[in-house]
C-alpha cells in the first residue's frame, strides 16, 4: 500500500514538473509569436520542448506566421504602389486642367450668346471641382508620405487665431459667426507647422460647407482643439467623417478626403482627432498631448 502511494506520489510529482515545463515553453513561444510578428524578419519559432504536441504547434505556427508575413508584405506593396499611383495620377492631371482653365478664361472673355454663357458655367463649375479633387488627392498622398515630418515649438493659441482670421471671409459669406473660446496660458506642442495648419483648415472648411448657423471653437490648457455646431447629421454619419472619400449627402464640391487628410496628419505627429454627435450637435476634437 506505502509502495502504491509512493509511485502515485512520484507519478504525480513527473507529471507536475513536466506541466510547468510545458508552461514555461508555451509562455516562451507565446513571446516568440508577439515578437515575429512585430518584426518584418523571417525568424521562425523554436522549441527545446521534447513533446510531440508541442513541436505540432510550433510548426503550425510556423505556417501560419509565414503566410501573415507574405500577406503583409503583399499588402504594404499594393499599399504603396496606390499611393505612388495616386500621387502620379494627381500630377499628371495638373498640366491638362490648367491648360483647359487657361483657354476657359479666354472663352469666357468673348461675346457669347445666352446658352453659351450657361454653358461655359456649367464648364467652369466642373473644372474647378475637377481641380479641388486633383489637389486633394496630391495633399492625401503627401500626407500618407513615409517621410518624417520636421517638428518644431508650434504654438496652438498663435496657430488658432491665424486659421479664424483666415477663414473670416468664407465663415461669414456661409452666415457663421463664430463664438470663439481660447485660453490665455501659450500651448505649444512640439509639430510640424505647415501639417498644423493644414489640418485646421481642413476643419474649419468643413465648418463651412456643413455648419447649421453656429459654430463654437475651443482651445483648452490640455492642448484640446474642438469645434462644435448644429448638424442634422446621424451618428453613423459622424463616425464615418474621417473616412476616405466619404461625403454626406449635402456635401457640394467635396472630395471627401479633408478630413481624412487631417485625420492622417494628426495620426502622424502623435494627436487623436474624434467626431461626436450628441442631440443636434456635432463636434469635431482634436487632442495634442504633452
Amino acid at each position: 500500500m506505502l509502495f502504491a502511494l509512493c509511485t502515485l506520489g512520484l507519478l504525480c510529482l513527473i507529471l507536475l514538473l513536466r506541466l510547468l515545463h510545458l508552461r514555461k515553453d508555451l509562455r516562451s513561444l507565446t513571446e516568440e509569436l508577439h515578437s515575429a510578428v512585430e518584426s518584418d524578419s523571417n525568424t521562425r519559432l523554436s522549441t527545446a520542448s521534447g513533446d510531440a504536441s508541442m513541436r505540432e504547434a510550433t510548426d503550425a505556427w510556423n505556417e501560419e506566421l509565414q503566410t501573415l508575413r507574405r500577406q503583409r508584405r503583399q499588402y504594404l506593396q499594393g499599399d504603396r504602389e496606390l499611393k505612388e499611383a495616386v500621387t502620379n495620377m494627381a500630377h499628371d492631371l495638373r498640366t491638362p486642367l490648367t491648360a483647359i482653365s487657361g483657354y476657359l478664361e479666354l472663352l469666357e472673355r468673348e461675346e457669347l450668346s445666352a446658352n453659351a454663357k450657361r454653358y461655359t458655367a456649367v464648364i467652369r463649375e466642373r473644372t474647378d471641382s475637377m481641380r479641388t479633387l486633383t489637389e486633394e488627392l496630391f495633399r492625401y498622398s503627401l500626407a500618407n508620405a513615409e517621410e518624417e515630418l520636421p517638428r518644431e515649438g508650434v504654438c496652438l493659441n498663435t496657430a488658432l487665431e491665424d486659421a479664424l482670421c483666415s477663414f473670416y471671409g468664407a465663415l461669414t459669406s456661409a452666415g457663421l459667426v463664430p463664438s470663439v473660446e481660447i485660453c490665455r496660458t501659450k500651448v505649444i506642442r512640439n509639430l510640424n507647422r505647415e501639417a498644423l495648419n493644414r489640418i485646421l483648415e481642413n476643419l474649419l472648411n468643413n465648418a463651412c460647407r456643413y455648419a447649421e448657423g453656429d459654430l463654437k471653437l475651443r482651445l483648452t490648457e490640455q492642448g484640446e482643439i474642438s469645434m462644435s455646431n448644429r448638424s442634422s447629421m446621424t451618428k453613423v454619419e459622424a463616425s464615418r467623417l474621417f473616412d476616405r472619400f466619404y461625403t454626406v449627402q449635402t456635401a457640394r464640391g467635396s472630395s471627401g478626403l479633408g478630413l481624412s487628410i487631417a485625420r492622417t496628419l494628426t495620426e502622424r505627429m502623435g494627436g487623436s482627432i474624434s467626431a461626436e454627435m450628441e442631440a443636434d450637435k456635432l463636434t469635431l476634437r482634436i487632442i495634442f498631448k504633452e
